[in-house]
């Protein structure tokens, strides 16, 4: 495995609680649309065992194009130890990347794709809607749908429906209004459904989703594959 260690070079205060923190490109490191990263802070391979307080999962939020990994997350005042020194990192501090891969690549397979997601899940569909704006090759359409209770959306600037490009976007800020309208979305039987969100959040969608008669095959998970079949092979008929 080869840990990529890497300065922070910029620090991005999206909304009060949610920064990207924009990470150099080490030189032979690569990744695609809806990439995650194990993200990790000095000091954690320190000892005979990684500790694993000081590493997390995240998504890459940027395109390599863009010549920065970002990385966006929210930090809390009441947080964990993690994100209590992440908060304190300053630009030209250092941070460990390794183990990227993609789960969620966009698939062009000329169908409509809806990109479901929870608060800072966004930050995962930013590099899908990207490359979708640089080459729309078999696409039909994208429709992003972001619940986010704060009410500070995300990445407003890029997640703004353009009818010209196919293009819609919307944000609600209640799970009411939210599930309404995936059952809505669910209407079209032959498109793709992205999911990001917590774990609860996944399962949730997924109901709504199965109910409304979208098979498993159509949903996509930001999870390994190994781990797809125990969110996604729920028995409707129980």
């Amino acid at each position: 495995m080869q840990i990529y260690w890497t300065k922070i070079n910029k620090i991005i205060e999206e909304t009060p609680e949610v920064k990207t923190y924009m990470l150099d490109c080490p030189e032979d490191f690569t990744w695609e649309e809806g990439s995650h990263t194990h993200f990790a802070l000095v000091g954690f391979n320190a000892g005979d065992k990684p500790n694993r307080s000081l590493i997390r999962h995240m998504s890459i939020s940027t395109l390599p194009h863009e010549q920065s990994i970002g990385i966006t997350t929210r930090i809390r005042e009441q947080c964990s130890e993690f994100k209590t020194i992440l908060r304190d990192l300053e630009v030209g501090g250092d941070v460990a990347i390794f183990k990227t891969h993609s789960n969620v690549p966009l698939k062009r397979q000329d169908k409509n794709v809806y990109l479901l997601s929870s608060g800072v899940g966004l930050a995962t569909f930013r590099p899908l809607v990207l490359d979708y704006f640089n080459r729309a090759d078999n696409v039909n359409q994208i429709h992003s749908l972001n619940i986010d209770s704060t009410k500070d959306f995300l990445f407003t600037d890029i997640f703004e429906s353009a009818p010209d490009k196919k293009f819609t976007s919307q944000f609600v800020d209640n799970r009411k209004d939210y599930y309404d309208e995936v059952k809505s979305l669910a209407a079209d039987k032959d498109g793709l459904f992205y999911v990001v969100g917590s774990d609860e959040f996944l399962v949730q969608n997924i109901d709504v989703l199965r109910g409304q008669g979208i098979k498993p095959e159509q949903i996509m998970l930001d999870k390994h594959e190994r781990s797809l079949p125990e969110f996604l092979a729920v028995d409707l008929s129980v």
